[in-house]
């Protein structure tokens, strides 16, 4: 009566993914216990579905009782099978089941509804009856379809409210396309009931979801028994605010300098040597592996940090040896404790902080992390967010700082600075954004963004009218180091329609370490039209022969200078802004804050003055408001 070929081959299939799987290091997360059940669900709904279709085949052989029980036992584990399809989509957005189940009764109604009707339907023969002719579907048996099918559409809805929830997009794709297979296999199911097929599309389901999330290797380290970061950030998501744990964390001093001395194949093997006595060792733990010679052991809050440091620092009196591998590493350590802590992107945020500086400690002490590390990484979490949210969105925000002809006290130019707001619509300091733009890469971004925005207001309004020769747009040493960005500056002004003059470069003099760099960059875009400005001169480690190399038409002097002239007066700035004077620059005084300080910088001979007595940076709809009709002196 029912064809078993599909359902058999099936099985296997599946029954090899459990077994390889169980066997396997495994981080416990929501995500991997709903896969294992899920193996565990498939195999008893094909084993059932093959065992209950061949007792209904020779149901002359079997007690009524007997084939009552194999199908309602069939019913219950496909109903579970496919709420835990929906269960996985559900970790897949990072969504609790476990309270989501609890708060949700449109899906509670339905799968209790659902339960009801398969365990009564011994006595309303809804689902099926069985006779002295055999197994009949009843009249409501396609109910068990459509709670499927529910179920489904429950994680095509899941996939379209919290689709930015994923950070990868294949996360997207794979949630769409294996739940798309199961609501093909369901149909096909019903075009041929005979055919035992709707296990073979679970397959093809399970294989996915293995594929796109639960493979073991994109947890695992690959050359230890340790997890990796990703499965770090991820049990960290998971326990964070719902358990005590302790973290007993170390880096081994001066990886990059050992893995230069050793090299790339010996140190890799010293990493596994390590991961493995890890693992090994504590077994009670989790052992990860966090990059660039950072191990991390993860613990409930009864961990005793104190032991384990004792172990480790004895094991690494020792060299990590193997047949092709013997080092002589040390190490430094933190502990961490799961109080007060709000996120996981803190955490990890502390410990590469407090691994760097532990990295330096010879002693092989404990640093244990207190109240003021905290603060800072949970600041420097929600900064970071409040950058990637502003550079992925384009909100990067253009403020401008009005520069000063020094002798008429009017507007002659605006320096444009990037500004970004936390998530309460406060300006981030650019004190803190910016660095961190520089050391994640958002800073090319970011500069791109400043450089179009100043570029659209020179087009959108008569900068001319404002009295206004130039704007300067700041070029970070970063930024600086991109081979096309001549190229990518011309094009965002060919866009604009606007010519080069009236946008000014400013590099400081960070940007000068590679005197190489340095004139090759500065020459392909002065090719191109643009002029360059010497920023905070005076801050950094610049000289005047220096300076004669590169085609600046202006150097600022920082403000660090200005102050300490103006506070005590002396001999060597009037002469130092004479020498540019003599050289074709022209001067501009940054740090402005009064009228003396105004008149001290133009005696000496500065053209520009720059600073809050003028104005604070503002935002362009505000400068234009203030200047729209050309400045005024002081």
């Amino acid at each position: 009566m029912w064809n078993y070929s599909f359902a058999v081959p099936s099985l296997l299939v599946v029954l090899l993914y459990a077994v390889y799987y169980f066997f396997l290091p495994r981080i416990p997360i929501k995500m991997n216990r709903t896969f294992l059940r899920l193996l565990v669900l498939q195999c008893a709904v094909t084993v059932i579905d093959i065992v209950a279709s061949w007792a209904d085949t020779n149901y002359t052989h079997f007690h009524i009782a007997i084939l009552y029980i194999l199908n309602i036992t069939y019913f219950v584990v496909f109903v579970l099978r496919s709420l835990h399809f929906y269960f996985f989509t559900l970790n897949v957005f990072k969504i609790d089941y476990t309270e989501f189940r609890k708060k949700s009764l449109i899906v509670r109604i339905p799968i209790f509804l659902t339960f009801a009707i398969i365990l009564t339907t011994p006595f309303t023969h809804a689902l099926f009856y069985i006779d002295e002719s055999g197994y009949h579907n009843g009249y409501f048996y396609n109910f068990i379809y459509l709670i499927m099918w529910f179920l489904i559409l429950g994680s095509y809805v899941v996939l379209f409210v919290f689709k930015d929830v994923p950070k990868r997009r294949r996360d997207i794709r794979g949630v769409f396309f294996y739940n798309t297979v199961l609501l093909a296999g369901s149909l096909v199911r019903l075009m041929y009931p005979n055919y035992l097929l709707m296990d073979t599309f679970c397959l093809i389901a399970i294989t996915t979801i293995y594929l796109t999330y639960e493979n073991p290797d994109f947890y695992l380290e690959s050359r230890s028994y340790a997890f990796n970061s990703r499965a770090l950030r991820e049990y960290l998501d998971e326990i964070n605010g719902k358990k005590k744990y302790k973290i007993m964390a170390f880096i081994i001093h001066n990886y990059g300098e050992v893995r230069e001395i050793y090299g790339g194949r010996q140190m890799d093997s010293g990493i596994s040597l390590i991961g493995t006595y890890l693992y090994r060792t504590f077994r009670r733990y989790k052992v990860f592996y966090f990059r660039s010679g950072r191990f991390v052991i993860v613990g409930d809050d009864k961990m005793d940090v104190e032991k384990i440091h004792k172990i480790l620092v004895k094991r690494f009196m020792s060299p990590w040896k193997s047949s092709d591998t013997e080092l002589y590493l040390e190490a430094g350590y933190a502990v961490i404790s799961s109080d007060n802590m709000k996120s996981s992107d803190t955490i990890l945020n502390m410990l590469i902080t407090t691994l760097e500086v532990v990295e330096k400690n010879e002693d092989g002490s404990i640093n244990y992390i207190d109240t003021k590390i905290v603060e800072a990484a949970t600041k420097g979490t929600e900064v970071k967010k409040s950058l990637e949210y502003a550079v992925d969105n384009n909100k990067v925000e253009v403020f401008l700082q009005p520069v000063m002809d020094a002798l008429t006290g009017k507007l002659v130019g605006a320096e444009a600075l990037a500004r970004i707001r936390d998530n309460d619509g406060k300006l981030v300091p650019p004190g803190l954004f910016i660095p961190i733009a520089e050391k994640n890469g958002k800073i090319n971004q970011l500069g791109e963004q400043v450089f179009a925005k100043t570029c659209r207001f020179v087009k959108e309004n008569d900068i001319k009218k404002m009295g206004m020769k130039w704007i300067n747009v700041n070029l970070s040493p970063v930024q600086f180091m991109r081979t096309d960005l001549d190229q990518r500056l011309l094009t965002i002004l060919e866009k604009y329609d606007i010519p080069p003059e009236v946008i000014h470069l400013e590099v400081t003099e960070d940007a000068m370490g590679e005197e190489g760099i340095m004139e090759k960059q500065i020459g392909n875009i002065k090719d191109k039209g643009f002029s360059f400005v010497l920023d905070d001169f005076g801050k950094g480690y610049s000289n005047i022969s220096r300076l004669k190399k590169y085609p600046f038409i202006n150097i600022k002097l920082d403000l660090s200078i200005v102050w300490d002239y103006c506070k005590e007066p002396d001999v060597i700035l009037p002469n130092l802004v004479d020498t540019f004077e003599r050289m074709g620059f022209s001067v501009t005084a940054e740090g402005i804050e009064d009228e003396k300080m105004a008149e001290a910088m133009t005696d000496i001979g500065c053209d520009y003055l720059q600073g809050y007595y003028y104005s604070m940076p503002l935002p362009m709809d505000e400068f234009v408001a203030k200047y729209g009709d050309g400045a005024s002196a002081v």
